[in-house]
């Protein structure tokens, strides 16, 4: 007699393989994100300018990163997901850099929106991961406080450049550290 597993459980242990051998991309990617974070807290004067070009880079090496990522395999969320965040991310980062005068509501909406985006993506990848990975819950809370963070600007469309600028590098910093950390596959 021949039994047969579900899909599910097969796919998430090739997924958590692929993410164990390709761990370094991940906190690759986490590093930018708290250099990133860490660069706006050291510089909170900048212009909106600066931000503009600074984000630019983040988000082409970000996707840049995640297209790697999606080539190779192994990431909490599925290819096809992680190759339409890397070519939206590196094309956001070319067009901020390209009109860095762009105005200060669409870049507060833009990056309100991508963080919400990721954060979905985070938590589904945790809730596709739980049973295969300890510790899951970072994940959970890396997308969950990315969703709040861009509710939150999204909603704050009158802040001011300063806010902004405290809002996304705390931000990256801690979003950034739970990808950082994602915990090891158990073994």
């Amino acid at each position: 007699m021949t039994t047969t597993q579900p899909a599910g459980p097969i796919a998430g242990r090739v997924m958590l393989h692929a993410l164990a051998r390709n761990w370094w991309l991940i906190l690759l990617r986490g590093i930018c994100g708290i250099l990133f974070g860490v660069l706006t807290f050291i510089w909170p004067g900048i212009s909106l300018v600066t931000l503009v070009l600074l984000y630019g880079a983040y988000a082409v090496v970000d996707g840049v990163l995640a297209l790697i990522a999606a080539i190779k395999g192994g990431a909490p969320a599925p290819r096809w997901w992680l190759m339409l965040v890397g070519v939206l991310g590196i094309l956001a980062g070319l067009v901020a850099m390209a009109w860095p005068g762009m105005t200060a509501i669409v870049l507060v909406l833009f990056i309100a929106g991508w963080m919400i985006a990721t954060g979905v993506m985070q938590i589904i990848g945790a809730i596709r991961l739980r049973k295969e990975i300890d510790n899951e819950w970072w994940l959970v809370a890396a997308g969950a406080l990315s969703v709040l963070v861009g509710v939150i600007i999204a909603i704050a469309l009158g802040a001011g450049a300063l806010g902004l600028l405290w809002v996304i590098g705390a931000y990256a910093i801690c979003s950034d550290a739970g990808r950082a950390g994602v915990p090891a596959a158990q073994a």
